[in-house]
């Protein structure tokens, strides 16, 4: 019995399978709305935000 996930972008039902190359997407078009939202920022992923007093490492 395969194992049937909703797509992350538009939740229709997707077989997941090595047949289903844009796996856990339902297709290319949802995959790549999915890349897009990441580079917008859209998405972020919890943790603490770096110190502003970082300095550049200068050593090399």
């Amino acid at each position: 019995m395969a194992t049937v996930v909703d797509c992350p972008t538009c939740a229709r039902k997707v077989e997941w399978n090595e047949s289903n190359r844009w796996r856990p997407f339902c297709s290319e078009r949802c995959k790549q709305i999915d890349l897009g939202a990441w580079a917008e920022e859209k998405y972020i992923i919890p943790g603490d935000a770096p110190p502003d007093d970082l300095e550049p490492d200068n050593t090399h």
